[in-house]
Parts: C-alpha cells; structure tokens; sequence
C-alpha cells in the first residue's frame, strides 16, 4: 500500500468480499485488495474514518443505503469500449440480415457498464435495418453510476478507439466550444434504447423477451453455482431460436443445458 492509503487486513478484505459476493455473487480474489482498497480509501477520508473495520460497519448498518451503492459501484465498474471483441458484432449483423422484411430485433447487454457495448450493438443494428428501423436495445448493470453515463451518451473522444471513423461522423456527434474534445451518441440512436439498473445475482424485473443477449466479460468474476443461476436466469428471457454471447475468455460449458454451442462464445436456445 502507498503512504497515503490506509492498510487493510486479511479479516477486513474478507467481510468486503463476502458482502460483495452476497449482494452482486462476484467473487473477488486476493488479488483484488489492491483495488478494493485503491478504490474505496476516498470514501474513508470523505467520513474521515481511520480503517475499513469502520467503513464496512457504516456501509452494513442500514443507515447510508445510497453509500452502499456507491461501494457497490466502485467495486463492480469494469473497463468497457466500442466495438470489444468484434467479431460478435459481425454475427449480429448477419442474425439482422437474416431477418424476414419488418421483424422486430430486440437485444439485451446484460452487464452493459458505461454504455459503450450497447452502442455498438445500436450502431450495427442501424447500420443493416436503418437508424429508424424496428430494433431495439436494452442495457442493464447493478451500478447506478454508469448507467448515468449510458443514459447520457455523452464520451469524451478518447473513448472512440475502437469506433470505426465512419460510424463516428455517422452515428455521433462531435462537441464544439465548451464540449470539444467529446462526442454525443446520435439522438437517433438513443431513441432506440433503454437502461435498467438491473442485479444479475437476483430475480430479474419484468424485462421482455430478447433475440440476442450479450453477457460478455463479467461471469469470470462469478464462482461455477453463480454462473448457473445467472446465465439460468437470463435464457429464461431469450426467445425460440435466440442467441446468447459470452466474452472471449468464457464459456458456457457445464453451466447451461439449454443453450446449443453454434462457435465459440456464441449460444443459441432451441
């Protein structure tokens, strides 16, 4: 640990990992306390609390629910960014194609973060149905910050590695005068979607039912019960005939029955 951050010990780290675990079923290793303290010693010098004993007994009393959203936050925000893992988007492109002429297409980015995923998908969905065309996307994440960014659409233009230029000059807008340096998701495209604050690891709300669910990059931080109960939860809200896609480092193998593999990371229920 640096001079400037408070030390945490064994027994603290885990009553942080096993409350994280029981509220979002991420299992945090060792190796992550590190960054559970990086990311949580900030909150501490906002209390002016003198360890994470202390902290954890604030964050558990009941008394600051939306402190404990924001631990919840910090904890679970991930890196995201435009068009990850590419080829997925080219096996969206080709189920839009497929399509019969007015049929609608409706996806789901299940763990969507800052909003990045979601956009590709929308970004791919207007580019083969039109921008004014019948899809739609939802996103979801446990974390109340980044949806607000998803909500907002609004990047600063280091975000658009990865964007292809042409989707950018399409799909975006460039800031001018006090927003330069930054890019707006097209109107347009945000029309088409919707962002839910939504926790994997419980019953799922009312959602709808979806061609396509995206849950990339976040079941490695899952334990082999939690994974089933997760990825059991989200195929019961893929349609007939829908495909459900995991990261590149995932795979579905002795987790769903359901799904049958059509390649790697790629599912589709009967």
């Amino acid at each position: 640990m640096s001079a400037n951050q408070p030390a945490i010990s064994d027994a603290e780290f885990r009553l942080f990992r096993d409350l994280i675990f029981r509220i979002a079923g991420i299992s945090m290793s060792d190796a992550k306390k590190v960054l559970l303290v990086g990311r949580l010693t900030k909150r501490l010098k906002h209390y002016g609390l003198a360890g994470f004993g202390e902290y954890h007994r604030l964050v558990t009393s009941g008394s600051e629910p939306e402190e404990l959203q924001l631990m919840v936050d910090l904890l679970t925000t991930n890196e995201t960014y435009f068009f990850r893992e590419e080829k997925h988007f080219d096996f969206l492109r080709e189920v839009a194609r497929r399509l019969p002429a007015g049929r609608q297409l409706d996806v789901w980015s299940a763990a969507s973060s800052t909003g990045e995923e979601a956009y590709t998908i929308c970004m791919t969905l207007a580019d083969v149905m039109g921008v004014d065309g019948p899809w739609t996307v939802t996103g979801s994440d446990i974390s109340q910050s980044v949806l607000r960014v998803a909500q907002a659409g609004h990047y600063s233009l280091e975000k658009a590695r990865g964007l292809p230029p042409e989707y950018l000059r399409k799909y975006c807008l460039k800031g001018v005068r006090s927003q330069e340096g930054t890019f707006l998701i097209d109107r347009r495209l945000r029309a088409h979607t919707r962002f839910l604050q939504v926790n994997l690891n419980a019953a799922l709300p009312e959602v709808g039912a979806f061609d396509v669910i995206f849950l990339r990059n976040v079941m490695i931080y899952f334990d082999p019960p939690t994974k089933r109960q997760v990825v059991g939860r989200l195929v019961r809200k893929l349609k007939p005939g829908g495909h459900f896609i995991v990261g590149h480092s995932e795979t579905l193998n002795g987790v769903n029955e359901e799904l049958r593999v059509l390649q790697p990371t790629i599912y589709r229920l009967p």
